[in-house]
């Protein structure tokens, strides 16, 4: 027993047209499924172009004779008496025959599915008497979009980049596919759906308990999905990213539910884009992303230039001010390295040039007049506005800029 391929590729315009008149009877999909349906019964469309009124999935048994459409991106799944009789993921019209012996039970058409199937069938292939019945269900294999998950409290997990753990509420959708429609109805469908007459299973459906149980491992899986994303290198180690990458971080979220709970290898479902609408993060995250996003602020070429205009200031402080202790003040926070480090990076004459002679022979006391005598001709209140933005960066105290004020005031 098996079917008999009568046409392939598209099959729109023939179900409208001539097959109608050349096959007075045939199952079809039922056309009240929706992007979210993954199991449906087929129906009985006589020769009123699609417009028959069986719209309740009574009809899906098929019998010796019978002739049934496959649409492309669905596979047709027959049963008897539980166990799977046929497997069909071509596009085309089919003539199910129980005495032809040219017939056959799966039709993938090659490709990836075929090695998948081919190993899921040898394991659940019909092995009794045919009947005289059998019923036809179609199997969704597009991506089923819109699978929602949403985190009530904050979940955490430990971040590499942060060098700490993290915690967040999150919510967003996911798409999932049917990679084995054999396992996903031997070992995930509940019966009710399968038999003549069966409900849609409908992912969206908010009475599929089966629906709610994936809802349930996906949210259980955050955490684990979250700390295998940013704990990858080849990521970047990055919460950030998160958000933009869906592939990358479906295929962590889809390696944690396998691991957890066996979705491809024993429900031939997949987990296949994932798109977060929201992460919120607790107040000790917030403060330590904060941190460390000044911490990237000041690393690499911009921290040395702020480092440079830091000791700029001071030392031009210092020379306003030679007897407050500014030039000690300038430097106070940073190591003798670095404040070293930083000054060898500020321009300075070639060596083995004069002007670099010149600068190595004058004595610090000719520097010291010449400040002096810069600071005689310039403007006092200038000096006032650059010695409160020292007191506001905390490189001198108040008490400091109190006398220096009072000094330059005549007070």
């Amino acid at each position: 027993m098996g079917f008999i391929k009568a046409f392939g590729g598209a099959i729109e315009g023939a179900i409208g047209g001539m097959l109608a008149d050349q096959w007075k009877d045939f199952l079809v999909p039922r056309p009240d499924i929706t992007a979210t349906t993954a199991i449906s019964a087929a129906i009985t469309q006589g020769t009123n172009a699609m417009r028959g009124s069986n719209t309740e999935g009574s009809a899906n048994i098929i019998t010796n004779g019978s002739k049934i459409i496959v649409p492309e991106g669905t596979a047709l799944v027959t049963l008897q008496e539980g166990a799977i009789t046929g497997f069909i993921s071509e596009a085309g019209g089919f003539e199910y025959t129980s005495d032809d012996i040219n017939s056959k039970s799966v039709f993938t058409g090659g490709g990836l599915l075929a090695a998948t199937i081919t190993q899921s069938w040898e394991r659940f292939q019909f092995g009794g008497q045919p009947g005289a019945q059998h019923l036809a269900f179609y199997v969704n294999l597009k991506e089923i979009p819109n699978n929602r998950f949403g985190t009530q409290s904050e979940i955490y997990w430990d971040d590499a980049y942060l060098g700490a753990q993290v915690g967040a509420i999150t919510r967003g959708t996911y798409t999932l596919k049917i990679v084995d429609p054999i396992l996903f109805i031997k070992n995930f469908v509940p019966i009710q759906y399968l038999q003549s007459g069966g409900p849609l299973f409908d992912f969206s459906d908010m009475d599929n308990d089966a629906g709610a149980q994936l809802f349930n491992e996906v949210v259980s899986s955050l955490s684990g999905a979250f700390s295998h994303y940013t704990n990858d290198p080849s990521k970047g180690n990055r919460i950030s990213k998160i958000q933009g990458d869906q592939i990358g971080f479906a295929q962590s979220l889809s390696y944690v539910v396998e691991n957890d709970y066996q979705w491809k290898s024993a429900r031939g479902l997949e987990i296949i884009k994932v798109a977060i609408q929201a992460i919120e993060y607790d107040a000790t995250t917030k403060a330590l992303l904060s941190d460390v996003q000044k911490a990237d602020a000041l690393s690499g070429a911009r921290g040395n230039s702020f480092m440079q205009q830091s000791v700029a200031r001071g030392m031009q402080a210092a020379g306003e001010n030679p007897g407050s202790g500014g030039m000690g003040m300038a430097f106070m926070g940073m190591g003798m390295n670095a404040a070293g480090g930083v000054m060898g990076g500020m321009q300075q004459p070639a060596q083995g040039t004069p002007q670099a002679e010149t600068i190595q022979q004058k004595p610090l006391q000719n520097a010291q007049t010449e400040q002096q005598a810069t600071q005689e001709a310039e403007d006092p209140y200038e000096k006032l506005v650059r010695l409160k933005q020292l007191l506001d960066q905390g490189v001198i105290s108040q008490e400091e800029f109190d006398a220096v004020k009072a000094k330059v005031l005549g007070v």
